[in-house]
């Protein structure tokens, strides 16, 4: 798939003077002491830029290594903006995964998909059920927080309810969340992880279905097995959630249509940046067919009357945009500063959203004095947009930046829950990852640049010169770096860059190392108390590592899965024209 693919010409590891094992892992060694530091300051906060920065800081260092090498800055700035440019594809699909996670919330595809879900509980197979909720959610948001911060908050008070233990309930919700977080192309991980080790993202989930797969059927068996042998009590109803989703939106059976012809795009190998802008667009259809209501509360304008040019130097606005389409909201007419006039009435309106109502309009008529001489008149209205109008910056908006709907119930307990849920991303939202994306390039193009990578590849191959070793100290390098960097990113971004010159020197395919990285990189962060997503998932299910720890079966038992297919050489892809040898033929 053109759009996604990582032209490996470009990401030619380069040869300088030998570099000692020991110079070339200093920059490795500083930026994950930074990050570790950074992390530990900064907690949850650390993804706002810090982190950001600190690779640029890690560049900085390998650069210092670079010059006593010999190597110029000029070429070390170009291998960067090699770098960056091998990751476009990649960045562009995050573009478009905000846009499509922004339309499927407007159009109501997520909440139905979550109506309909919550249709699978039942007391005797709880267990299996918030895995499966919870696979399916985060499937379609592509967020394994977004999914714990919302269903799994309200699993765990069903749990509570039933007398079931709160460590096996939140296992359940997180071993959904992250099997759905790892096969959603939502999931910014997802594409993370192709982009590091130079394959495309469809190819990359593809191939990772063969481990995931067995996985989350291990880990549905053994919670089927658990919610059989444990007693519970009481009744699971969900009726108040279905209904405050069905007041909130129409639900319906068609909308999902839209991931349907999304996925068979998918599987008949259409361009996924193609894939990805029709369910956009289709979304955007759909939303206008079945969710009126909340396209005008999210997209209704008003035009005020422009003041006349004779009058703007006596009076304004308060809080007028530029344009000529202002939010629902109070706007004031009043003099400007220095002046000296006054109005013979106050001229206030109070422009309503369009959920209250949308066919609100208001008109004034306001004398303008200065020392009791009238200036002159002015009639004032305030008209809001027509129908094409509002939808267009309802869609629009979707698309672009953060939006929201406020869910209708009277129960604010579940109205807190589900109120995360009803949060689309949009492009905006991507932004911090594609920053993290262009400054892990930077880092590994000057790290190219300065020979330091290929004297780290050298080493590894040295000390692991089968393929289950190369696999085995991917999956170790992954858990150092989750454990002493305590961020998931970090774990895809920094090995991925090191182990793929590796990868292919064994005539091994990239997405064996895009498969590797979040077997064992994406899963286990929410094993690590101090990693952010163990500190996040904690928090927000109020369940401590230790006790849910046991129960993630799904995340502590992918490394292992990975490890056994390379172990016995099941799925491991060869690169196109390699001749493979007998320690790197595999099934594939």
């Amino acid at each position: 798939m053109e759009s996604q693919n990582i032209n490996q010409e470009d990401e030619k590891i380069i040869e300088n003077r030998e570099l000692s094992i020991f110079e070339a892992l200093i920059p490795v060694i500083a930026l994950v002491l930074m990050l570790a530091v950074n992390v530990y300051l900064y907690g949850d906060n650390s993804l706002g830029g810090s982190n950001q920065f600190v690779l640029l800081l890690g560049a900085a260092v390998a650069g210092i290594v670079g010059s006593f090498n010999g190597v110029s800055y000029k070429k070390m700035v170009e291998e960067v903006a090699q770098n960056i440019k091998s990751t476009t594809g990649a960045i562009l699909i995050l573009l478009m995964v905000g846009a499509l996670a922004g339309t499927w919330l407007l159009s109501g595809i997520i909440p139905t998909m979550i109506y309909y879900g919550l249709d699978l509980l039942n007391p005797s197979i709880f267990l299996t059920a918030c895995v499966i909720i919870c696979a399916v959610i985060s499937i379609s948001t592509g967020s394994s927080w977004t999914t714990s911060a919302t269903v799994g908050i309200a699993l765990i008070g069903i749990a509570g309810a039933l007398d079931i233990s709160a460590g096996m309930t939140a296992g359940a919700v997180l071993s959904g969340a992250y099997f759905g977080d790892k096969l959603s192309p939502l999931s910014d991980t997802t594409n993370l992880a192709p982009a590091m080790a130079g394959t495309d993202l469809f190819t990359h989930i593809k191939y990772m279905t063969y481990t995931t797969v067995p996985t989350i059927l291990v880990t549905l068996f053994v919670f089927m097995f658990i919610g059989f042998t444990i007693d519970s009590a009481g009744d699971v109803d969900v009726s108040e959630y279905q209904a405050a989703i069905d007041a909130t939106f129409n639900t319906s059976a068609w909308l999902f249509l839209v991931p349907i012809i999304v996925i068979a795009m998918i599987v008949k190998k259409v361009s996924p940046l193609i894939a990805l802008l029709l369910g956009t667009l289709l979304a955007g259809v759909f939303a206008l067919i079945f969710q009126n209501h909340i396209v005008y509360e999210n997209g209704l304008k008003y035009q005020i009357t422009e003041i006349q040019d004779e009058f703007k130097s006596y009076v304004e606005w308060d809080n007028t945009s530029s344009n000529n389409f202002q939010n629902p909201g109070t706007y004031t007419l009043q003099p400007v500063e220095d002046s000296d006039v006054v109005l013979s009435e106050p001229v206030v309106f109070n422009l309503p959203s369009g959920g209250e109502n949308d066919s609100f309009t208001t008109n004034k008529t306001v004398t303008i004095l200065k020392d009791d001489v009238e200036l002159g008149t002015l009639e004032l209205s305030a008209v809001p947009t027509g129908y094409a109008a509002t939808a267009y910056f309802a869609i629009m908006n979707a698309i672009t930046v953060s939006t929201s709907v406020d869910p209708i119930t009277n129960n604010t307990k579940i109205k807190d829950k589900l109120t995360g849920l009803f949060e689309g991303k949009g492009m905006e939202s991507m932004l911090g990852t594609i920053w993290l994306i262009v400054c892990a390039m930077v880092f590994g193009g000057v790290m190219d640049a300065i020979g330091a990578l290929a004297r780290i590849s050298r080493a590894l191959l040295h000390l692991f010169d089968s393929v289950f070793g190369l696999f085995a100290s991917t999956v170790v390098s992954c858990l150092a770096i989750n454990v002493t960097a305590s961020d998931q990113y970090l774990a895809l971004v920094v090995p991925g860059k090191m182990y793929a010159k590796a990868y292919k020197d064994k005539g091994l395919a990239p997405e064996n190392l895009s498969r590797t990285l979040e077997d064992s990189g994406t899963v286990t962060s929410v094993l690590i108390p101090w990693n952010t997503c163990g500190a996040y998932q904690s928090s927000t299910l109020g369940v401590d590592v230790k006790d849910y720890f046991v129960y993630a079966i799904f995340n502590w038992l992918s490394p292992f899965m990975t490890l056994l297919f390379a172990a016995f050489r099941i799925k491991i892809r060869q690169l196109t024209g390699k001749q493979p040898t007998l320690d790197t033929i595999g099934e594939d």
